[in-house]
């Protein structure tokens, strides 16, 4: 089994703190009421926008990989190749295919490409932010045995 959540970095929870301050800021012109209103509600929306963009999760249960919202069982799935920083950087720019189902992550620098072999569906690969590929990819090899 393998469970991964792809929260955001710490830093990146400094956006909602700015995005509160400046609605405040942007309200506060209209007295100060207003101006802690658009404090805490742009506080709250950014929190919840960040926490809802972290909370992706990369799971390997009973059979199937769960990535984000799609679900494919192992059966269907050939090699799966982890990428480098350099590499994945090249698969999800030049080298990426516009039918291939990426759960992409820009704060973790890995990833793991996974072949869909099933011919039923048109995606040729499967991109998954992940930050062990290597620990994913075994995970989806022990669960196809």
């Amino acid at each position: 089994m393998y469970d991964e959540r792809l929260t955001a970095p710490r830093s990146w929870w400094l956006l909602p703190v700015a995005a509160g301050l400046s609605i405040g800021l942007i309200l506060f012109k209209f007295g100060p009421v207003p101006g802690v209103i658009g404090l805490v509600v742009g506080l709250v929306a950014g929190a919840v926008g960040l926490s809802s963009y972290g909370s992706a999760r990369i799971r390997v249960v009973q059979g199937s990989l769960v990535a984000g919202q799609a679900r494919i069982p192992v059966t269907a799935l050939g090699a799966a190749e982890p990428l480098d920083a350099a590499a994945a950087v090249a698969w999800r720019s030049v080298k990426a295919d516009p039918r291939a189902f990426m759960l992409l992550r820009s704060y973790v620098p890995t990833a793991l490409r996974v072949q869909v072999t099933d011919p039923a569906d048109p995606t040729p690969y499967l991109y998954l932010s992940t930050r062990d590929p290597q620990a994913l990819a075994a995970a989806i090899s022990a669960a196809r045995d």
